[in-house]
């Protein structure tokens, strides 16, 4: 018990420690221009447990000491800067989210503890974004993965302009989100209807086909960015392998199973982290290219939640993102905003630890 209370009283004492070293240090520079060496301390000199760690890992001239003090003064600007503008203010975000904030009583609002977040979840507007959020990130995600990897099978082939296939594939990911989806809006709305026949009505103006017309839009912008994660795991492969493999008489579905697939294992889980975080984050393209809309009604499973006998209208591409700054930017309830804020980023790293968790274990199976 002692010495794991020692453990734990050593670390205090390096956390303080590494914190006030950037003051030590410039102690230590003025002191050095009286000629007098603040450091100059024998570790071996017989003191108490914690003076003595203190000297010979903090204070003292051994390397140990030196080494954590050029550490501690190195890391210093970029964790001070990253305590201020991310640490300090998602601290002051959850306090913001128990107040009544709105924008113009900023400094004057009240805490209202919990009920941004029971008001949350009263909400059937929010309930609606997460669930169209789940759905729009789980067909996303394959969806990218699926063609970032035909793509990425496609240009490491012999092909004589691989390179060229290769950069025409990525330059899409180059185009702002913004940009993209008033693009598509045109190329949905004037150039596809003006076909006729089955492509007369555009995809986004109904309710049940203007997810698709999301995804179809996102999946074009972002494939040929993973791609090039499938592309440097697909010429990592052992050539020897795919030619053995031949020659016993592996067909191409017997290849890509079971000598390609657990070879690039890794990049699927970097590419399905990265696609996954990209999905429910979603909100400059959805803004420019249908603004959450077009309008539909509330599905029936969700109104019975709520027990409502009527389905009330609700925007079909309203992802969380888009609810969360309407919430705050439009209707000035930035309380409510931030608290939203603060279950979408509890539930997006939710899911991103489980992501990363689940794909690590099938790379050790396969």
């Amino acid at each position: 018990m002692n010495i794991g209370l020692r453990k734990i009283n050593f670390g205090v004492i390096s956390v303080v420690m590494f914190i006030i070293s950037p003051f030590i240090a410039l102690i230590a520079l003025i002191a050095k221009l009286f000629k007098v060496d603040i450091h100059n301390l024998d570790p071996l000199k017989k003191r108490g447990p914690y003076s003595s760690y203190l000297v010979s890992k903090w204070l003292g001239n051994s390397g140990s000491a030196q080494h954590n003090r050029t550490f501690s003064i190195f890391l210093m600007p970029s964790l001070a800067t990253f305590s201020l503008f991310v640490i300090y203010t998602f601290i002051n975000g959850v306090y913001l989210s128990m107040t009544n904030w709105n924008g113009l009583n900023t400094g004057h609002e009240l805490f209202v503890g919990l009920s941004n977040y029971v008001s949350m979840f009263n909400d059937y507007g929010f309930v609606y974004s997460l669930y169209k959020t789940i759905l729009y990130s789980l067909l996303n995600i394959f969806a990218i993965n699926i063609v970032a990897f035909f793509l990425a099978m496609l240009v490491t082939q012999n092909l004589k302009l691989k390179n060229l296939y290769r950069a025409g594939f990525f330059l899409p990911n180059l185009i702002g989100g913004l940009v993209l989806g008033y693009i598509w809006q045109f190329i949905f709305n004037r150039a596809v209807t003006s076909l006729g026949g089955s492509f007369a009505t555009s995809l986004l103006v109904s309710g049940d086909t203007a997810l698709l017309g999301l995804i179809i839009v996102v999946t074009w912008q972002y494939a040929g960015y993973i791609m090039m994660i499938y592309i440097a795991a697909l010429q990592n492969v052992p050539q020897d392998l795919i030619e053995a493999s031949k020659i016993d008489g592996a067909n191409a579905y017997q290849r890509l199973r079971t000598i390609i697939m657990p070879l690039v294992a890794q990049a699927f889980t970097v590419s399905m982290f990265l696609t996954l975080v990209t999905s429910f984050k979603q909100y400059d393209t959805v803004m420019s290219l249908t603004n959450g809309g077009p309008g539909t009604l509330l599905p029936q499973w969700i109104a019975s939640l709520f027990g409502l006998s009527a389905l009330p209208a609700v925007s079909s591409n309203n992802l969380i993102a888009l609810n969360i700054y309407q919430e705050a930017f439009s209707r000035y309830q930035l309380g409510v905003g931030q608290a939203k804020a603060i279950v979408f980023f509890i539930f997006l790293l939710s899911v991103s630890l489980l992501q990363v968790y689940y794909n690590k274990r099938k790379e050790v199976e396969l």
